[in-house]
This record gives C-alpha cells, sequence and structure tokens, in this order.
C-alpha cells in the first residue's frame, strides 16, 4: 500500500473535488501514453503499454493442440501473469480489494475480454486439431490503473497475432489424428473485432469529493480508493461487462453516470482519426494520449473485418 500523510490524502482529495488532480490533469483526463507491437521476436503476438508510470507486457502464444471434448468446434484459450513480488501488496489493497493479485487480476481479465473471442476461428478440424492461445501479461512497473493498461496490451497483442496457415493432409484417417503441415511463410490474422477495451473510473471517499470520480488514477490516487467500476466497451460502443471493486456502495446514478463515460468518451471521435497501420510489423505509437489509443485499437479491429 502507499503510505500518504494526512496532508498528502487532503491535497489529493481537495484536487479531485476542484477537478485539478496532482499531476496537473482534470477528472476525466488520462495520461500520455505509448505502446508498441512485435516487441517479444519468439511469440506469436505481442504488446508493451506504457502509461504515465504503468509498464505492462502482454504476449500471445499458439501451439497446436486437441479441442476439448465438450467443445469439439472450438480452440482454446488460456491466461496467466506474473506480477512483481514488490508490486504485490499495493496490487491487493488499490486493485484487487485485497484479494491475491494474479489470481484476481487474471479473473477480472478473463470476465471482460475472454467473451470477445472467436474460439470457433482457432479450430483446424473440429474435434481433432484446434489452436490453443497462451496469453500471458507482465507487469514491469505500476503506477496505477494496471487493469486498463493489462487489458489494452491484451488487446494489442491479440491485434498483431499472427497464426501460421495450416494445410490438413489429404485422406488423413476419419478415426486418429490428422497429419498436418504448418506453413513457415503464411499467417492468418487474429480477429479482435469483439475484444473490449476497460475503461475503470475511481471513486475516493470522503464527503468534499461529492458525487466526482476520476479515470486513470495513479497508484497514490486509488490508494485513496472507496470504490472503482471497471466498464468494457466494444468497438461499436456496446457494454460488455461491468465489475465494481472496494468496499463501498454507489448511488445508482453515479453507476450509470460512469458507464456513460467509459462508453462515450473513449469512441466519440471518427475511426478514421487514426491511419491505417500495418498489423503485420513491430510498431509503436508515442507521445498520444489514451483516448487516441484506444481509438487506434479499435481501428485495427476494423481492419480485420
Amino acid at each position: 500500500m502507499v503510505g500518504l500523510s494526512v496532508g498528502e490524502k487532503h491535497f489529493i482529495q481537495g484536487g479531485i473535488a476542484q477537478d485539478l488532480r496532482t499531476d496537473g490533469r482534470r477528472r476525466l483526463t488520462y495520461r500520455p501514453f505509448n505502446v508498441e507491437t512485435g516487441v517479444i521476436p519468439q511469440a506469436n503476438g505481442s504488446a508493451r503499454v506504457r502509461l504515465g508510470g504503468t509498464d505492462v507486457i502482454a504476449s500471445v502464444k499458439a501451439e497446436l493442440g486437441k479441442p476439448s471434448p465438450s467443445q469439439p468446434d472450438k480452440g482454446k484459450g488460456r491466461g496467466g501473469e506474473e506480477l512483481s513480488t514488490e508490486l504485490s501488496g499495493a496490487l491487493q489493497h488499490c486493485l484487487l480489494g485485497g484479494k491475491s493479485g494474479a489470481v484476481g487480476d487474471m479473473e477480472v481479465l478473463t470476465n471482460v475480454l475472454g467473451a470477445g473471442i472467436d474460439l470457433s476461428s482457432l479450430v483446424v478440424v473440429e474435434g481433432k486439431v484446434c489452436w490453443d492461445l497462451y496469453i500471458d501479461g507482465l507487469v514491469v512497473s505500476s503506477d496505477g490503473n494496471l487493469l486498463d493498461a493489462l487489458g489494452a496490451a491484451i488487446k494489442a497483442a491479440l491485434t498483431n497475432t499472427g497464426i501460421p496457415k495450416v494445410e490438413v493432409a489429404v485422406g488423413a484417417s476419419g478415426d486418429g489424428l490428422p497429419e498436418v503441415d504448418i506453413s513457415d511463410d503464411e499467417y492468418l490474422q487474429f480477429d479482435t473485432s469483439g475484444v473490449p477495451v476497460i475503461v475503470t473510473l475511481t471513486k475516493v471517499a470522503q464527503y468534499h469529493v461529492g458525487r466526482h470520480y476520476i479515470v486513470d488514477a495513479t497508484l497514490e490516487e486509488e490508494s485513496q480508493m472507496s470504490s472503482a467500476v471497471s466498464v468494457s466497451v466494444s468497438g461499436q460502443g456496446r457494454i460488455c461487462g461491468l465489475i465494481k471493486r472496494g468496499g463501498a456502495g454507489l448511488d445508482p446514478s453515479v453507476i450509470l453516470d460512469m458507464i456513460s463515460v467509459a462508453k462515450h468518451k473513449p469512441l466519440k471521435k471518427s475511426h478514421d482519426y487514426l491511419g491505417t497501420p500495418d498489423i503485420t510489423q513491430p510498431s509503436s505509437i508515442q507521445n498520444s494520449s489514451w483516448m487516441q489509443y484506444l481509438l487506434y485499437t479499435n481501428k485495427l479491429t476494423e481492419l480485420l473485418e
């Protein structure tokens, strides 16, 4: 947990009440960000996101496997996460409300992102061969808003993922596993059109802050959190999921306001604001706003449709 004096706490709370946060931002303003894709050559897809002092890396590895007997027409996606030991205490208190960092964080990400992955597109031969996706996240450093950064890094890594083209041998046995030939030159782009972005809105528990809440909270601001709402929003502006953290209750009208902000703020500009990037090559965006990054990931999604 971040240790703050009484004066520092009042300074943070007063700044939020006056719409002037300690780093000069307004309540609904994001920090500058940097995003790079293709940062891990050995992975099928990868991305690194820096949001202020928060730095995370996500990677996707694809391996051939066998579909689950209960879902023979779908591939499999699996997630794991590594959290630095020195960060786990702060994450448990500020991000997960006391829950174990690695377990709780991946549960949240699985709930809000997993439903957006079309697992049927990973099937090579129904009931026999499919692609297994292994998604890993590494927290390099944390200065708040870790969930949004991890979710964005995973979405960017999935967008960057190339799955090798597979040819099934003609005349393969109907009972045994078919022979397959994995191409070294041809890759299929993973469809991330259904994968949402995550927007977290944080409420500080002090009477003079009133109904106000903030986006992209720093670690110090999260230490004063009474509750937070994480909303997952699709590229079409649909709400895909909502998770509340923290022990304090929220007025229903405040929650509706939070949902409205999460739904419209990242999508209020045209997707044509950004150019058409080459999603098969390593790339980066620097010195931009978090809103522009959300537009960038949704623009990449459009290119795959």
